[in-house]
């Protein structure tokens, strides 16, 4: 285990994106505190300005945690089988549980190291007041750990089944994402109910990190609609963290063998190459049949695009019809929620729902779509052979933009049902619809080009991905940061001027969400948008004109 350990931590360590990581989460972490630190002789015995920026100060830690913490144990693994490295280790004496543990012990290290940087931040918050070291500091760290070993578990099982570092890295974050997020949304649609649905919803969430946080640090339940929940969500979460944690180490170990290397793969049979009833009987079953041989492409088609189609990951028609039933269920069971619960929650709570749906589906699709547009023909060599072609600069990038925004325009399309029975139950909210769609509109455009114009920058895929990814969720995650701490430690102008930059927030308060409604961020997001976006396309066609030149 040691050499593993050593090597793994190492290597992290020396890169230059590892001490920027630290630098960068110090600086915040003291400058959230200084931000509210007492300037004056005047001594806070409630404690109340402690506890506000300890809120803030935990939900930070948190997000640097959920974004952190996947990048580095979802390509452990698959990178060291593409890079032929994990055959050297199979055939060492070290045993696969030794192989497994240095790998996890080298991520949380790095992790931990992340945390004892907040430590000075922490201890200035319980020199403020108000908070205890028993009550509320060592349960929040601890919290935080066992996210981390979960994360990290899960990042390894992952790299353990994927075939490339970039897909190791989407079902990674799609897999954070699902536990920390979409866990707590059937609870939200059963809180106060009972039976064993209600049951089974309050253990689901408890699959989250975020409940038993929000509970710890005094500010109630997401969506409580003032119910009070006397049970202990951290506790329940250490128990759930701790033995799917056990699970997952559990399976990933035993595919540490030699059947990493021996995956066999079915040959498959074209349809065109069946007898006439089975075509027939596949053309009546099958709208795309997804093993019939594709036709060719007309001239008038973009070459780049039906390129794109053809190759990536989920870029075949029959995918793409799956992604958008799975997102067209999801809204009609939206829709439903709506019409049963307009009465206890009313439109606009509904609409806020909807509106985060999309947009984690945004923020999670896209990165992984249009983050590899060029890193990854530059990791495979097919630049070269793209710049060989007569096809000009302008048409390889709108080939590959246009395959892209296709998949968007179809999900956005596919989650479109519970805004027409919005504006059905309550057509004063038509104007507001609209608006919403806007901001969708220019969300999806400028999370295309953003992680479009930072991929370019990159030669490899999963460093391209992960970049993507990083700045996406720092923009819709971290602004809303300012938004938690807003009156104290930020006041309404820097929450605002923070906000204006999130179109999820500007989506949330034209529907008039809970927490959203006294903020005005309508054109000014939008303004925000359009030069974010304009500085993303000049970036990602410099980079693509200045790729094609003759080196």
């Amino acid at each position: 285990m040691t050499p593993i350990l050593t090597r793994e931590l190492l290597g992290v360590l020396r890169t230059p994106r590892a001490l920027a990581v630290q630098v960068i989460l110090a600086f915040a972490f003291a400058l959230i505190v200084l931000l509210r630190w007492p300037t004056d002789a005047r001594v806070d015995l409630s404690g109340a300005a402690s506890i506000q920026v300890f809120q803030l100060f935990g939900y930070g830690l948190l997000t640097a945690v959920l974004l952190l913490v996947p990048v580095f144990p979802a390509t452990s693994i698959v990178r060291e089988r593409k890079q032929g490295t994990l055959s050297l280790l199979m055939n060492t004496p070290l045993s696969a549980f030794s192989i497994y543990t240095g790998k996890l012990l080298g991520v949380l290290g790095f992790v931990g190291l992340l945390l004892m940087l907040s430590l000075p931040a922490a201890a200035a918050c319980h020199a403020m007041g108000g908070i205890t070291l028993v009550g509320h500091i060592l349960p929040l760290y601890g919290i935080l750990a066992l996210a981390a070993i979960q994360y990290s578990v899960v990042g390894l099982l992952v790299s353990t089944r994927a075939a490339t570092t970039d897909s190791a890295l989407r079902v990674t974050y799609g897999c954070v994402l699902a536990l920390a997020v979409f866990a707590m949304g059937p609870h939200m649609f059963t809180q106060g109910q009972e039976g064993s649905h209600a049951d089974y919803a309050e253990w689901l969430r408890c699959c989250s990190p975020i409940p038993g946080i929000m509970q710890l640090l005094g500010q109630g339940d997401i969506g409580g609609q003032g119910l009070i929940n006397a049970s202990d969500l951290a506790q329940r979460y250490a128990m759930i963290a701790a033995v799917s944690s056990l699970a997952m180490a559990i399976w990933t170990i035993s595919q540490l063998n030699h059947t990493l290397f021996d995956r066999a793969r079915a040959q498959g049979e074209i349809t065109d190459d069946q007898g006439t009833g089975k075509k027939l009987f596949r053309r009546l079953m099958y709208l795309v049949d997804p093993q019939r041989r594709s036709g060719g492409i007309p001239w008038y088609v973009n070459p780049v695009m039906v390129k794109e189609f053809r190759c990536r990951p989920f870029g075949r028609s029959h995918w793409m019809l799956r992604l958008i039933s799975v997102c067209a269920m999801l809204s009609l069971g939206l829709t439903y929620a709506t019409t049963t619960s307009t009465v206890d929650w009313g439109v606009e709570t509904i609409g806020g729902i909807l509106v985060i749906l999309q947009v984690a589906l945004i923020v999670l699709l896209t990165p992984s779509l249009a983050s590899g547009l060029i890193s990854s023909e530059r990791e495979s060599g097919g630049w070269d052979l793209l710049r060989t072609t007569p096809l000009s600069t302008g048409r390889i990038l709108r080939g590959k933009l246009l395959s892209v925004v296709w998949t968007l325009m179809l999900i956005l399309l596919a989650t479109l049902p519970g805004y027409v029975v919005m504006v059905w139950i309550k057509p004063a909210m038509e104007p507001q619809v609209r608006r919403v769609l806007i901001c969708l509109l220019s969300t999806a455009g400028f999370a295309l080009l953003l992680s479009a114009a930072v991929g370019s920058l990159f030669r490899r895929t999963a460093a391209a991905t992960t970049a993507a990814y990083c700045a996406l969720i720092s923009i819709f995650a971290g602004t809303l940061l300012f938004w938690l701490g807003r009156d104290a430690p930020f006041g309404r102008s820097t929450v605002e001027a923070a906000l204006t930059l999130n179109p999820l927030a500007a989506a949330l308060a034209v529907v008039k969400a809970p927490g959203f409604e006294s903020y005005d961020l309508i054109p000014g997001n939008w303004w925000a948008m359009g030069i974010m976006s304009a500085v993303s396309a000049f970036i990602l066609i410099g980079q693509t004109w200045r790729l094609t030149r003759p080196s």
